[in-house]
């Protein structure tokens, strides 16, 4: 008998050894993908680090810059002081505003070397007289040692201003209450006032009467229960330091404080206007019976001549047609003590812009800062 033919048949395997070899594959590119993206990481954070390390120093280079050029601007004031002492007018080399201007053209001087430091960095700057502006501060007055009052004939040269902006001129009331609620919760309350012209806020006849005529004085007689509310406030309101401060009294608009900015300033103290700096909206205002085209008037003439005392001003108004006025030396002035320094600094990526308030002593003529902030 015949013994048929098996066939057996087994399955194909693949060799143990070539998975093992296709699994280490793959596991090693998920190691090399995982460790890129964290060394990519890694980099990017080290990059951005790097990055903000550099911009922190080229912002402390552009601070010193702008600082070095505030000692400058300080060097200038007190020189121009001790050459024309007691009187500040725009014919002064303070006046003139410094263009934007390459660093390394200064620094080019001194050498080569040094003057590549400065090839990427610019400066741009002006002085500003304060006392050329409106003084809130000067809307109240302390006769004596924690004594606050309203003063009568500056809230109607503040209103009179308000006035030619197209402002409300009911708000230079509210004002006045407000800057005295902010003084009456701070140090300065204990400050005498040596320069500004206390009259206080009385009523009936007697407040318009100090006023020396001015029209619509009996608006501001005094009310005991509008002026005396601000110290029972719950909620005493800071002492202002800026124009934006206005936003907190009731009654002003962004628009109307952004007309009002170039014509009023906030200093630590009461302080005169400069007469030979002023601009003819602050002298219309600070003059009573005087409207703003006699002022323009007034202004233009002034730049032929300026005036050396508070006597040469009243003879000027005289001039100009305004009836004869009382020389008063706290409301009027030809010298100032009070500047705004505008500096801005371009320094590669970094940018520095700087409006600084600076005193300088009217008999040592010594300069003092008084506020860095940003406004202009």
């Amino acid at each position: 008998m015949r013994t048929p033919n098996l066939h057996i048949t087994y399955p194909l395997r693949r060799p143990r050894r070539a998975s093992q070899r296709g699994a280490g594959i793959i596991t090693a590119m998920l190691v090399v993908s995982l460790s890129a993206i964290l060394v990519a990481g890694l980099l990017w954070r080290q990059q951005v680090q790097l990055r903000r390390i550099e911009n922190q120093r080229l912002i402390a280079q552009a601070q010193w810059i702008s600082r070095g050029a505030l000692d400058w601007t300080r060097l200038v004031l007190r020189s121009q002081a001790d050459t024309s002492a007691a009187i500040t007018w725009l014919g002064g080399a303070w006046a003139v505003p410094v263009a934007r201007t390459r660093l390394s053209d200064l620094l080019g001087q001194i050498g080569d070397v040094r003057a590549q430091q400065g090839a990427a960095t610019y400066l741009a700057g002006s002085i500003e007289d304060a006392q050329a502006r409106l003084n809130l501060r000067n809307l109240v007055s302390s006769p004596a040692p924690g004594l606050l009052q309203l003063n009568l004939t500056q809230i109607e040269a503040f209103a009179r201003l308000l006035q030619l902006l197209g402002i409300n001129g009911q708000l230079a009331k509210n004002t006045a209450v407000h800057v005295r609620s902010g003084l009456m919760h701070s140090a300065t309350r204990f400050q005498t006032d040596v320069t500004s012209t206390a009259q206080p806020l009385q009523g009936g006849a007697g407040g318009a009467g100090g006023a020396g005529g001015a029209a619509g004085a009996s608006t501001f007689t005094r009310n005991p229960g509008l002026d005396d509310a601000d110290s029972n406030s719950a909620v005493a309101p800071l002492m202002m330091t800026s124009v934006d401060a206005l936003l907190d009294v009731p009654g002003f608009t962004p628009d109307a404080v952004e007309r009002l900015r170039p014509f009023v300033t906030i200093l630590p103290s009461t302080t005169a206007v400069n007469m030979n700096t002023a601009s003819a909206e602050v002298i219309a205002a600070t003059v009573p019976g005087m409207n703003l085209s006699s002022a323009q008037a007034f202004v233009a003439r002034r730049q032929h001549v300026f005036f050396r005392n508070v006597a040469d001003v009243q003879l000027a108004l005289q001039g100009a047609g305004i009836p004869q006025t009382p020389i008063d030396t706290k409301q009027w002035d030809v010298n100032t003590s009070y500047f705004l320094v505008h500096s801005r600094v371009d320094h590669e990526r970094a940018e520095v812009v700087r409006t600084t308030l600076v005193w300088r002593d009217p008999l040592t003529h010594m300069t003092r800062i008084v506020r860095v902030g940003d406004e202009p």
